[in-house]
């Protein structure tokens, strides 16, 4: 009886809904990059938290990053609007339904999070993010995907 808890507790263990990582961290500097270019969302998630952690040390106003999720067909649409939005609203437009998820502005030594419904990915679906800070998005942007 002990060996088949003993199997029966390492086959939960094991079981790819307890393995699967449900978050990532994504470092932005000064020098206006993230470290991490690419992010697969094991489908196994219910939800998927991003925490974008602003490793520089200059303020909001100066060198201010977040990072946005959206369709990759959508991107340069929110960049356009985020643009129009301005600071107060972290360069997104306020309701953008273009918008997946994303963290707020953050400064130097800063963090946020940001929560992924999993159930709003699609399997080969093309998903972008990246900074919608003005100018930044050519050199802080990646690829989103949904694994398996």
């Amino acid at each position: 009886m002990r060996r088949l808890i003993a199997l029966v507790l390492l086959g939960f263990a094991c079981s790819p809904l307890l393995a699967a990582e449900c978050t990532a961290t994504v470092e932005a500097s000064d020098a206006m990059q993230y470290n991490v270019k690419s992010i697969t969302v094991p489908k196994a998630c219910k939800s998927f938290k991003v925490t974008l952690k602003h490793t520089g040390k200059l303020p909001v106003a100066a060198m201010g990053h977040n990072w946005v999720l959206s369709h990759a067909a959508d991107k340069a649409g929110v960049l356009a609007d985020g643009a129009s939005a301005g600071a107060a609203n972290s360069y997104e437009k306020p309701g953008d339904t273009r918008i997946i998820a994303h963290t707020r502005l953050i400064g130097g030594g800063q963090s946020d999070t940001a929560t992924i419904d999993v159930a709003r990915l699609k399997a080969g679906e093309q998903y972008a993010y990246f900074c919608t800070f003005p100018g930044h998005a050519a050199l802080m942007n990646g690829t989103l995907s949904l694994g398996k």
